[in-house]
C-alpha cells in the first residue's frame, strides 16, 4: 500500500478521537501522533494489513513519543504521558471551567463522560500485540521510558512532574469516572493550557494576530532574596495580595534608581503567587497598540493577569504612551477585574517633558494642558513605589548579605573595602551592583 493510500485510508476512516466531544483541542504534531497511533491500533487485528505497510507509521509515532519525552522531561508510560499532555493543555468548555474552582454542575459532564470512555479505551490499550505485529521486541520505550535527563524544555519542575504523576495514576484507574475525577483535580490545582502551566508570557505578532506565547525559563527570584527595600516590598505584596484575593487593587508603578531591585521585585511577586493563580504578561511599548488584543483574550480567564511593562518611559515625539492611557482608565470599555498593569521605570513623570512645555508659550498657548496631558499616565498607576539608590551603610549590608548566602569566605573588612573598589568602576551604589560583585567573587573560586 503506497503512503497516500495510507493517508486516505487514516482520513476516511471514523476513527475514535473524531468521536469526541469536548477534548479536540491540539496541536498539529499532536494531533497527527494521534491519528497515527489510533490507527494503528484500530487496525492491528486486521487480516488484511501487511506490516510493511504500517511499519513507517509505526516508527513515525515511536519518534514522535521519544522527541516529546527529550522535550518535555517525560519518564515513565510514554503513550500514558501523551495522553496526560494532549488532556491538561485542552482549553475547552469543560476544562476551562473547572480550572482553579474545580467540578461544576450541567449536562457538560455527560459529554465529558462519552470522551472519558474512549480515554479509557485508549490507556488501557494493550501494546503488545501491535508491537509483536510490527516486529518491535524494543516497545517497552513506550511502557517504561527511563530518561537521561528529565529536565523540561516546555514546563517548570513542579508541572514536568505533576503531567508525569498524572499519567502514572492513569494505570490504577478502574473506570472513566475515575479518568474524569483525576482531570478534574489536575484542572483545579494546576489550570489548564499555557495559562494554566506557565507563568510567564510575552507578545508576539503573527499572520494570524496577536499571541500570547509562554516563556519557558523565568528567573527564579524570591521576595527573600531582595535584601532590604522591605517598605517597598510590603507596598507591593499588599496590593498584589489584594488583587489574588478578588479584592480591589491599583495598578503599580515602580520607579527610581536604576540597580535597585524594582524588576526583580515584580519576577518575585509571580514566583510568590503563581500558586494562588497569577501570571504575568510582559510587553514592549511597540506594542502597545495590541493591548486590545492582549486582554481580549484574557479577560474571561480563572486566573489573576499582570500586564507587566520594564523600563516604561517615552521621549516628547513619541506617542504610543496614549494607546495605555486609553487601557487602564479613559476607554469606553472597563478594564476587567483579573487584569493589572505593573510598570518599573527611572523616571517618576512616564512620559519626557522639557522646558519649553512651560516656558515656550509661543508653541503652545496652553502650555499647562500639555504638562497634564504628559503627567496623566503616571497619575493613572494608583500606587506608586520609590525604590532610591542604598546609602553607602545599605549596600555594604546588602554586600555582606550576599557574601553570606553563597558562603564568601573572606574577612568582612576585606570584602567591604573590595566591594567599595568594585562600586566605583561600575555604576556605583546599587543592589545590581552588590550582585554583580558578589558574582564576580564567585567566578573566581
Amino acid at each position: 500500500m503506497t503512503a497516500a493510500a495510507l493517508q486516505a485510508a487514516q482520513i476516511g476512516t471514523d476513527m475514535k478521537e473524531q468521536q469526541l466531544f469536548i477534548f479536540r483541542n491540539r496541536s498539529e504534531q499532536n494531533q497527527q501522533l494521534l491519528t497515527d497511533m489510533v490507527f494503528l491500533m484500530e487496525h492491528v487485528s486486521s487480516e488484511t494489513v501487511d506490516s510493511e505497510d504500517y511499519a513507517d507509521i509505526f516508527c513515525r509515532s515511536v519518534n514522535a513519543l521519544l522527541e516529546m519525552a527529550a522535550q518535555n522531561g517525560f519518564y515513565g508510560n510514554l503513550w500514558h504521558c501523551f495522553l496526560a499532555e494532549i488532556i491538561v493543555n485542552d482549553e475547552n468548555a469543560y476544562s476551562k471551567a473547572c480550572e482553579v474552582v474545580g467540578p461544576i454542575d450541567g449536562s457538560i459532564n455527560q459529554a465529558v463522560m462519552h470522551d472519558m470512555d474512549i480515554f479509557l479505551e485508549w490507556i488501557r490499550y494493550d501494546f503488545a500485540p501491535l508491537a509483536q505485529k510490527m516486529d518491535a521486541t524494543t516497545y517497552a520505550l513506550l511502557t517504561d521510558y527511563q530518561a537521561s535527563n528529565e529536565k523540561s524544555k516546555v514546563y517548570n519542575k513542579r508541572i514536568q512532574k505533576r503531567i508525569c504523576d498524572l499519567a502514572k495514576q492513569f494505570r490504577e484507574v478502574k473506570d472513566a469516572a475515575q479518568v474524569k475525577n483525576l482531570v478534574t483535580q489536575f484542572y483545579q490545582e494546576f489550570g489548564v493550557g499555557k495559562f494554566g502551566l506557565h507563568k510567564a508570557f510575552r507578545v508576539e505578532e503573527d499572520a494570524h494576530g496577536t499571541q500570547i506565547v509562554p516563556i519557558t525559563n523565568i528567573a527564579h527570584v524570591h521576595l527573600d532574596d531582595l535584601v532590604g527595600y522591605e517598605l517597598q516590598k510590603k507596598k507591593l505584596i499588599d496590593n498584589t495580595e489584594a488583587f489574588v484575593s478578588g479584592k480591589k487593587a491599583n495598578n503599580c508603578l515602580l520607579f527610581g534608581d536604576a540597580g535597585t531591585g524594582k524588576s526583580s521585585s515584580i519576577k518575585a511577586i509571580t514566583n510568590e503567587y503563581f500558586d494562588k493563580g497569577l501570571r504575568i504578561i510582559e510587553i514592549y511599548k511597540h506594542q502597545f497598540r495590541m493591548l486590545n488584543d492582549v486582554i481580549a483574550q484574557i479577560k474571561n480567564r480563572n486566573y489573576k493577569f499582570i500586564i507587566y511593562m520594564d523600563d516604561l518611559s517615552f521621549e516628547e515625539f513619541e506617542t504610543d504612551y496614549k494607546y495605555l492611557k486609553a487601557v487602564i482608565e479613559g476607554g469606553l470599555e472597563k478594564k476587567p477585574s483579573n487584569v493589572l498593569i505593573y510598570a518599573t521605570s527611572n523616571r517618576r513623570h512616564l512620559v519626557r517633558e522639557t522646558a519649553s512645555d512651560k516656558l515656550d508659550r509661543d508653541e503652545d498657548l496652553h502650555t499647562n494642558d500639555t504638562v497634564q496631558e504628559k503627567l496623566s499616565l503616571a497619575y493613572r498607576f494608583g500606587v506608586t513605589i520609590y525604590y532610591g539608590k542604598p546609602t553607602p551603610k545599605e549596600f555594604q549590608e546588602i554586600v555582606t548579605t550576599l557574601a553570606e548566602r553563597h558562603h564568601i569566605t573572606m574577612s568582612k573588612e576585606t570584602l567591604l573595602l573590595e566591594a567599595n573598589r568594585w562600586e566605583l568602576s561600575h555604576g556605583g551604589i546599587s543592589g545590581r551592583t552588590a550582585q554583580q560583585f558578589v558574582d564576580y567573587l564567585l567566578g573566581k573560586v
